[in-house]
């Protein structure tokens, strides 16, 4: 049998029947030449091409029988006929990871100094700032900024969008948890200079406080840098991490979670405050289940190549 000199793609619609999907004419028939074969991203890029408002980062591709999504490098496989059969979903409306990122990490930069500067608008009396409320002032400034900075310069996502909907859920977690809960709770009247003067707020806490949250601070820009390094531009290549942190003494996969929690443990432990532990419980869990899973799915790719006694999160535990 002669080889076809075109190949053919039937694109199906399954899952919930959005309006985007519905202003679809599907099934619909690509053509390809077979030099060189279409990979998912240029079915993709084809169905956008038909119809703009279905761009490529909404459409979800499987194959009929599994909806598991493919990845965009994912080859077709041709039947002898040179014909093929997908199916496609609306993910809906998305925004980018880095916008994301940038919006959530805004709100604590945005509310804190509000609180901080103008206590009579929360408190209704003006609050003379303990060493304590001036450290953690601090170190919520750094550590966003830190966030935003890493968001423009460091980090490369695997995936470009998310859809936008999750943008209010994310935001919620920073902009009221480590954001207004939290600056509310810590510059408020009982933690002013006054009130933990000769207390164990006050002296050599502070400075124990700030060499471990410095250490937590920089040893996960370190990880996110290094993390980088395993993902060349404009690609989601991914391979073993062996770098610091994932390897003794720590061992852990997900070493710059670790290194999170543990500054925010320091915070929580610096002020004893029910916002930071607030924050800090829900911070560590939502981190624990993306540990775990991501663990797993390291395990599944790389195999005996993966360190068997590695954990996920925190050394010797979990």
């Amino acid at each position: 049998m002669e080889a076809p000199t075109v190949l053919q793609v039937k694109i199906t619609a399954v899952g919930k029947k959005t309006s985007v999907l519905r202003s679809l004419k599907l099934p619909l028939t690509l053509s390809f030449p077979p030099s060189p074969p279409p990979a998912v991203r240029d079915v993709k890029a084809a169905i956008q091409q038909k119809y703009p408002s279905f761009y490529a980062t909404r459409q979800k591709i499987s194959l009929p029988e599994t909806r598991k999504a493919l990845p965009d490098d994912s080859a077709i496989i041709f039947g002898p006929a040179g014909d093929a059969e997908l199916a496609v979903s609306d993910l809906g409306a998305q925004i980018s990871w880095t916008t994301v990122f940038i919006i959530e990490y805004l709100g604590p930069l945005l509310i804190h100094p509000l609180v901080y500067r103008f206590p009579t608008l929360f408190y209704g009396v003006e609050v003379e700032h303990s060493a304590l409320q001036k450290s953690v002032y601090a170190m919520v400034l750094m550590h966003f900024l830190k966030r935003e900075l890493e968001t423009f310069f460091v980090h490369r996502f695997s995936h470009a969008t998310m859809p936008w909907t999750n943008l209010f859920k994310n935001s919620g977690h920073y902009w009221f948890l480590s954001g207004l809960f939290l600056a509310y709770d810590i510059y408020r009247p009982a933690f002013s200079a006054p009130s933990v003067a000769g207390t164990w707020r006050d002296g050599s806490l502070l400075t124990v406080g700030w060499v471990v949250w410095a250490y937590a601070e920089l040893s996960n820009f370190s990880v996110h840098l290094y993390m980088r390094s395993l993902r060349p531009a404009g690609t989601t290549t991914r391979a073993v991490p062996m770098g610091y942190g994932f390897t003794a003494p720590f061992n852990v996969a997900f070493p710059n979670y670790f290194f999170e929690i543990m500054a925010w443990v320091t915070v929580t432990a610096m002020t004893g405050s029910f916002a930071a532990l607030l924050f800090l419980v829900v911070s560590t869990v939502q981190m624990t289940l993306w540990a775990k899973k991501k663990h797993s799915a390291y395990k599944k790719e790389f195999g005996d190549k993966y360190p068997r006694r590695r954990k996920a999160l925190f050394p010797l535990i979990l």
